[in-house]
């Protein structure tokens, strides 16, 4: 065999082996997933009329700072009437045990290495490098690609995932750019792709860094092994934060909802509560377990009632109804240049 010819056979193994080990990568990292879903499904269920009634254990967040009842101003902010949580089948999805080990080991990876320092440099990563230019579509086409053709375990696309949780909102009635939340809020995950260390710099649930860790985040204890755990500076109930300072000046653990948050707010027309939705759908501690109160402003508290709007749309979504994409592409291409105008996005 020529040399060149040699090379050549070389180049293709190496591009097939990337190729498998990406989509075996992008597998495990929907696994993962999955599993964190159905231990935050669990933890929901205990809590689900709690939560559809969008009350909180400080009655203060369930009212606008005027003393008025929010589902009054914001209809769409009450689910209590959604034809679509009617029909989850909660027991579905509580499959807590088969998943509890494999979580337990990426939140003890998670917790010990989402470090103040990382943080900082995953932003300045974001804010420099270049990655892809694409339209939304593609975007989630590109997400559809990498993920899920390595997935024997399941038929769900990314895609048809994106559009039955979008469905499931435009069913209920809610506005148009609560349906493109829908649609891209796990658009993120392209960043397992791009820029990540792993699986637990893109999913899992987010927290504050730089101050004190909760005792509310989901295995907590793991957190003993994590630098900013020990230092000073960083160790004390509000750290490097004042009260109530606005969880808008609070630093969130770097993933895939930090990740599409920081796209949206800088090339969509999203309302604050769309970008609300999509920064914090994963910050179970807060917007489910009623920590961090002391970081909020009353912005913050209008922000908590459109989370919790979302939630339940994001965890009960997958189910083994699907939809014709093609014929249903129309309408979302037309919502996404409604709220993404200049058609082309930085990635």
């Amino acid at each position: 065999m020529s040399v060149q010819k040699s090379t050549k056979v070389f180049n293709n193994n190496t591009k097939d082996f990337k190729k498998h080990t990406q989509l075996r990568n992008g597998k495990l990292l929907e696994q993962t997933d999955d599993h964190i879903q159905n231990v935050n499904r669990r933890k929901r269920d205990l809590k689900l009329s709690q939560i559809l009634n969008c009350t909180d254990s400080d009655s203060e967040v369930t009212k606008n700072f005027d003393g008025k009842d929010s589902k009054e101003e914001s209809p769409w902010y009450d689910n209590s009437s959604s034809d679509f949580l009617k029909s989850v089948d909660t027991k579905a999805y509580r499959q807590y045990d088969l998943a509890c080990e494999r979580v337990k080991d990426f939140y003890k990876e998670q917790h010990e290495n989402q470090t103040v320092a990382y943080n900082l440099q995953a932003r300045i990563n974001f804010k420099t490098k270049k990655r892809d230019v694409m339209t939304v579509w593609d975007a989630l086409v590109k997400l559809n690609v990498l993920l899920d053709e390595s997935d024997p375990d399941t038929e769900l696309s990314q895609i048809d995932h994106a559009i039955q949780t979008a469905e499931a909102i435009r069913r209920d009635c809610k506005p148009r750019w609560f349906q493109l939340v829908g649609l891209i809020h796990d658009l993120g995950k392209l960043l397992y792709f791009y820029d990540s260390k792993g699986q637990w710099d893109v999913v899992g649930d987010t927290f504050p860094v730089g101050c004190r860790f909760s005792k509310r985040i989901i295995f907590f204890e793991f957190f003993k092994n994590n630098p900013d755990n020990d230092n000073p500076l960083y160790n004390k109930k509000y750290g490097i934060y004042s009260p109530h300072c606005g969880l808008e000046d609070v630093m969130l653990s770097w993933g895939h909802d930090e990740y599409i948050y920081h796209i949206a707010k800088g090339q969509s027309k999203l309302p604050p509560e769309g970008l609300a939705m999509l920064r914090y759908h994963s910050f179970y501690p807060w917007h489910q377990d009623g920590g961090y109160r002391y970081l909020m402003n009353e912005n913050d508290a209008q922000m908590l009632q459109a989370v919790k709007a979302f939630n339940p749309y994001d965890l009960y979504s997958k189910t083994d109804i699907t939809y014709d994409i093609e014929e249903l592409k129309p309408y979302y291409l037309e919502l996404i240049d409604e709220f993404f105008p200049q058609k082309l996005v930085k990635f």
